[in-house]
């Protein structure tokens, strides 16, 4: 009883009984915060303006993104609360890349400047950074020294009070580091394996080489040579050419970080100010955020289960706001109650026809509930993938959708067709940045023959700093694709036991 307790009191999120919460939207953003509407929106843009920077600085296009493809930003707590939401003391922030759902967690306070001092806008400009690289560069095999190096290197970025911007700046939350000189050498970062590298060092060294590499004159155009030659496959050694000597490359590595460091400053006319706009959340909506968190963060069906009860008494009074009904059919949905998230969601979309979430959970329940009955009536498959297409109706840019719709036919006795393949294909265009997605897409590459695209897309998951098993497993299925051609590799796949993408990404 006593655990059971502790386990209810954990999913509870600190906040404050009235907290004020308003949501922020920008172009590429949403965030949530309990706060008054003018931090809230200084905020957000100033999150608008570092995704400006960055593709100013990387020529990278200003396309516009569907709202469900935003990053969204929970601004609440403490560290202490963000560390307890990730399941770990050593986290100050963290972001969850997802197909029609990408999330981030920072806290609102950082204290006396956060863990080793860093700060929360540290902690989500790495972040975003991470986001940024996954959906610009969606198909580019970055290693992990680089992936981690190049989210440092923007993460310091500061706006004055006059609109200037400096980049590059020292992360002095890496000190600790450097205490007894440089952390590991640029040849192992280059040449070694990463899982045998301290992860603050990898963080650390990856910065350093990363700074010296784009801004030392001396070094110019290397690492562009290097990142073509690791996409092109070439082993890390042979990549590493690119920098000639490695001997002097460390002792220039050395010696860079004693002399060579500087920050650059741009004008405020070089990124213009964003668009914000921001509400308050309606009585509704604001009663729900502790469960939003945490159902956004991610729950076993057991801590479903200990949420749900919260859910329930916070819905209650509020049958007919499509917001409030789509998370509640998220909690009961988390909790194995399919039915009763059928009926949620048939509530918001009853409130709110327009309700891309509500079609979602509709097919999502009725798809579960059928799969756990191993009922397999075609007519009552059409029917699900029926509420798929209403939501794909409603915002033909959202990946979740696209991506259920071929999961739909994951039954006995149906395999998916020429426009199934197509919308999960489709999916991970839209939602490059989920591993998950992008390793079900380079299945059916494989299953089509597409050996040559099911590998570039499989290189991001390969080099993933934090991939676990899957970065494993990718790598080996591009070895065979290379050595044996695509049929190989979708027997070795075939063969072989499923493996997650791990999700998480975190400073």
């Amino acid at each position: 009883m006593i655990r059971t307790l502790l386990t209810a009191l954990l999913l509870m999120w600190p906040m404050a009984a009235h907290a004020e919460w308003h949501e922020a939207q920008s172009d590429h953003f949403v965030v949530y915060a309990d706060d008054r509407a003018t931090n809230v929106a200084r905020f957000a843009e100033r999150l608008e303006r570092f995704d400006t920077t960055l593709r100013f600085l990387t020529k990278a296009p200003a396309t516009p993104i569907a709202p469900p493809n935003r990053v969204t930003v929970y601004v609440t707590g403490d560290m202490s609360s963000i560390a307890r939401l990730a399941g770990s003391s050593n986290v100050a922030g963290f972001y969850i890349p997802r197909a029609g759902g990408s999330v981030a967690f920072v806290p609102k306070r950082a204290g006396d400047g956060g863990r080793d001092g860093i700060d929360e806008e540290q902690v989500l400009f790495h972040e975003y950074t991470h986001h940024f690289m996954l959906s610009h560069w969606s198909d580019a095999a970055f290693p992990a020294w680089f992936v981690e190096g190049f989210a440092e290197f923007f993460a310091t970025t500061r706006f004055q009070p006059d609109g200037t911007i400096e980049i590059a700046r020292a992360p002095m939350y890496r000190a600790r580091s450097f205490a007894n000189g440089v952390p590991v050498s640029a040849q192992a970062l280059l040449t070694g394996d990463p899982a045998r590298i301290e992860r603050s060092d990898l963080y650390a060294g990856g910065w350093l080489l990363t700074h010296m590499l784009i801004l030392d004159p001396a070094r110019r155009g290397q690492l562009d040579r290097y990142i073509a030659a690791i996409a092109a496959g070439k082993t890390n050694a042979t990549a590493a050419e690119a920098f000639g000597d490695l001997r002097q490359l460390d002792r220039d590595f050395t010696r860079y970080v004693r002399t060579g460091l500087r920050y650059s400053k741009l004008p405020a006319a070089s990124v213009p100010a964003a668009t914000v706009r921001v509400r308050a959340l309606r009585p509704g909506e604001a009663a729900m955020m502790p469960s939003v968190i945490r159902s956004k963060r991610g729950v076993s069906r057991k801590a479903g289960l200990a949420l749900l009860p919260m859910v329930q008494r916070a819905a209650a009074p509020y049958p007919d706001d499509a917001a409030v009904q789509v998370e509640l059919a998220e909690a009961e949905f988390d909790a194995g109650n399919y039915a009763a998230a059928e009926a949620a969601a048939c509530r918001a979309v009853a409130a709110d026809p327009t309700s891309i979430d509500g079609h979602v959970y509709i097919g999502r329940a009725r798809m579960a509930a059928a799969r756990a009955a191993k009922n397999a009536d075609p007519q009552l498959w059409r029917d699900i993938r029926r509420s798929f297409l209403a939501a794909n109706a409603i915002e033909a840019d959202d990946p979740e959708p696209l991506m259920l719709f071929y999961q739909s036919f994951d039954i006995p006795g149906q395999t998916p067709n020429a426009n199934a393949r197509d919308a999960l294909l489709r999916a991970h265009v839209l939602g490059p940045q989920d591993r998950g997605l992008r390793m079900q897409a380079a299945r059916v590459l494989l299953e089509t023959d597409r050996g040559a695209e099911a590998r570039r897309i499989l290189g991001p998951v390969a080099y993933a700093p934090h991939g676990g098993a899957a970065a494993t497993f990718a790598a080996e299925l591009i070895a065979i694709i290379d050595r044996d051609g695509a049929a190989a590799a979708l027997a070795r796949w075939r063969g072989g036991p499923q493996r997650e993408a791990g999700d998480d990404s975190d400073a």
